[in-house]
C-alpha cells in the first residue's frame, strides 16, 4: 500500500466563539503526488496548512502527517516534524534579512542535522544541494553573498524555494507562494518547484487563489467557508 504523505477524515477547525471554519470529510494525498487547494477567502485555506505543517494544534478529527497523528504530538513534536521533514513556504518568505542568500539557504541542514544527512547522502553535501537547486530554480550562483534585502521579490520567492526543498523534505507546505509574480512568472516558478520536488520523491501542497496553476498538480480541492468540503 501506498505512503500517505497527509490523511484526513471528518477534519473540523473553529475560533472560539465561532462556527466552524471548515470541514473536511476525507483527503489523501499520496507521497511524491502534489496537491492544490483553492477556495474563497476566509475558507480557511491558510489555517488547513498551519494544521498539516503543526503550527496549529489539531482540534477534532483525524489528520494524519507522514505518518505520523498531529493530534497526539505535542507541540515541540510537531516542530521537530515539520523542521525534519517538512519545507515551508511562507507568503511572505519568512526570510532573514540579516543573513545572505547562501546562509537563509542552508539553515535547515544546520539547524537538523538530519536534513544535512539527507543533502550529504544524496548530494554530497548540503552545499552541492543548495547549488543544484539554485540552478535549478533559476537563481545565479553571483548572488550567493547577496543580503536577501538587495533581491527583487521573484528572487527571494526562489530562495525561499530552495531553502524549502534542502534535505529532501517529504513534504512541502506552500502557501499563496506565487502571489507577487505575473502570470508568466508564476507558470515558470511553479514548474521549476514542482519539477524539482519530483526528482526528490517530495510532494507539494500548495494554496492559491490562481485557479489556472491548478491543472499543474496531481489533485486539486475545493474548499468551502463554513461547509464540507
Amino acid at each position: 500500500m501506498s505512503k500517505s504523505a497527509i490523511h484526513l477524515r471528518a477534519l473540523t477547525h473553529a475560533w472560539t466563539g465561532q462556527p466552524p471554519l471548515f470541514q473536511i470529510e476525507e483527503l489523501t494525498v499520496t507521497q511524491g503526488k502534489h496537491l492544490f487547494i483553492q477556495g474563497p477567502s476566509g475558507c480557511g485555506k491558510s489555517t488547513l496548512l498551519s494544521l498539516l505543517a503543526g503550527v496549529q494544534a489539531v482540534q477534532n478529527g483525524v489528520c494524519q502527517v507522514l505518518g505520523q497523528d498531529m493530534a497526539a504530538l505535542t507541540a515541540v513534536q510537531r516542530d521537530r516534524l515539520r523542521g525534519e521533514q517538512m519545507g515551508v513556504i511562507f507568503q511572505q518568505f519568512n526570510l532573514l534579512s540579516y543573513l545572505d542568500v547562501q546562509a537563509n539557504v542552508l539553515m535547515p541542514t544546520r539547524l537538523f542535522p538530519s536534513r544535512a544527512a539527507a543533502s550529504s547522502r544524496a548530494w554530497g553535501s548540503p552545499a552541492d544541494q543548495a547549488k543544484a537547486l539554485a540552478q535549478a530554480l533559476g537563481l545565479a550562483e553571483k548572488m550567493w553573498r547577496q543580503p536577501i534585502n538587495q533581491l527583487s521579490v521573484g528572487q527571494q520567492q526562489r530562495v525561499a524555494a530552495v531553502r524549502a526543498l534542502m534535505g529532501a523534505p517529504e513534504l512541502v507546505i506552500a502557501d499563496e507562494p506565487t502571489s507577487a509574480l505575473d502570470d508568466a512568472r508564476q507558470l515558470e516558478f511553479l514548474d521549476l518547484l514542482l519539477h524539482t520536488a519530483e526528482k526528490q520523491n517530495t510532494s507539494v501542497i500548495m494554496v492559491s487563489h490562481n485557479a489556472r496553476l491548478a491543472h499543474r498538480f496531481d489533485q486539486v480541492f475545493e474548499m468551502h467557508a463554513g461547509g464540507h468540503s
